[in-house]
């Protein structure tokens, strides 16, 4: 009897789950459910190169005929699952109910948005294709001044796109330093050094008490009483886990959804991507509990393992990965492989290449105990990936120690060209 295969969330964690059960050769039938109408796109340029281009690109990653006809996949899009029923094994999608024997959760995140800004005018956020297309128009309607609220790595990305389109940009962070919580306070200093550089203004220690304006935002009023005039006002104060839906199904709903070291959240129903609150086995000896991440590398990694196990629950294997994200700001590339922080142990920073003081180039290295858990570079592409390596393997601190001196050899040895 042919089995059933739905994936609820049309996007990249949801698409490499069938891809990677096709071409495992896997004949079931297969479903994909998406709450957005748009074919599956990709997400990270949309705060970056799709808002900066002179010409809007084309962010999805296939089109229509290539996921229905050869993948086989019946494409459900434009409805959002609405209810899962684990005993019926069935999932609700506007008046459908679509029955499932094996089930993959991929269903992201939604951007957080600012309180008292419903119905006003020049206020964004940036999660979807249609959000990045608004922003876009409405960065070029004359030279708008630019407010983002947040001073995270999308905020920070969004406030590049605004200074590369020679706006006034300001950011806002109610933190003391940008990125502490993300990788550190000394590093998270590092980098503001780039927004310096560049011409923008970063306010930390502060935050938003008010917007002002009547139909279109006027301005923001701060909690020091400073009022910050702006015509474009970006909240990217982050992003919550899209589980609503699954209230009462009997998953276990804890910022994310919780799921064994296996992906799975119950029999034959396994969870990916942002929703995907996991006990990562690499990390098992510097953290307590599990963890959920929000890149892109991890959700196309879970979509593809949480697909084969669902299909194959005989065969199930654990999925443990070194986390890794990059992202552009300005002329810079910033990438961080592994964790900052461990459970009830200190860490220590250290800069093992180049000079942070002045925002790159620098790589920098994380420990925990006489490990290395963590690496961040700043225009040193070729460094994270072999620490990213090196983290994989539980290697030692000496050991990281060891791989910067001979890469600082290398480089010193290089011929100019």
């Amino acid at each position: 009897m042919t089995e059933t295969l739905v994936v609820v969330g049309g996007s990249l964690a949801g698409l490499r789950a069938v891809e990677a059960v096709r071409g495992d050769g896997w004949e079931g039938a297969v479903v994909l459910v998406g709450a957005e109408e748009h074919l599956p796109y990709d997400r990270p340029p949309l705060s970056k190169g799709y808002l900066s281009a002179e010409e809007c690109p084309d962010p999805t990653y296939r089109d229509e005929d290539r996921i229905t006809r050869e993948l086989g996949v019946d494409l459900v899009l434009g409805t959002a699952a609405s209810a899962l029923d684990l005993d019926a094994r069935t999932v609700t999608v506007g008046e459908r109910t679509v029955d499932y024997d094996a089930l993959v959760l991929a269903t992201g995140s939604y951007a957080r948005s600012l309180p008292g800004t419903d119905g006003l005018a020049g206020v964004f956020t940036v999660r979807t294709l249609d959000d990045a297309r608004a922003l876009r128009g409405a960065l070029r309607e004359g030279t708008p001044k630019l407010t983002v609220v947040g001073g995270g790595f999308i905020g920070s990305e969004l406030a590049s796109v605004g200074r590369a389109l020679d706006l006034d940009v300001t950011v806002i962070e109610r933190g003391p330093t940008l990125l502490a919580p993300a990788i550190g306070t000394s590093m998270g200093q590092a980098l503001t050094r780039l927004h310096e550089r560049y011409g923008t203004r970063v306010l930390t220690g502060v935050q938003v008490d008010e917007v002002l304006g009547d139909h279109r935002v006027r301005a923001v009023r701060l909690s020091d009483g400073r009022e910050i005039e702006t015509d474009i006002l970006i909240a990217g104060v982050g992003a919550a886990p899209a589980t609503g839906w699954l209230e009462g199904s009997g998953l276990t709903v804890d910022d994310g959804v919780v799921a064994d070291a296996t992906l799975a959240a119950a029999p034959r129903v396994h969870v990916a991507g942002d929703i995907a609150r996991w006990p990562n086995p690499l990390f098992d000896d510097v953290l307590d509990g599990p963890m959920r991440l929000q890149h892109w590398t991890t959700a196309a990694e879970q979509g593809a393992r949480a697909a084969r196990n669902a299909v194959a629950p005989s065969q199930t294997r654990p999925y443990e990965t070194v986390p890794y994200f990059w992202s552009d700001w300005y002329a810079s590339r910033i990438q961080f492989a592994g964790i900052s922080a461990a459970d009830g142990h200190d860490v220590g920073v250290e800069v093992v290449a180049g000079d942070n003081t002045d925002g790159g180039p620098f790589t920098a290295l994380y420990r925990a105990n006489d490990r290395v858990i963590g690496a961040l570079a700043v225009d040193m592409r070729a460094e994270v990936m072999k620490y990213r390596r090196l983290i994989s393997q539980r290697a030692t601190w000496n050991a990281a120690l060891e791989l910067a001196e001979a890469r600082s050899s290398d480089r010193s040895v290089r011929p100019r060209l």
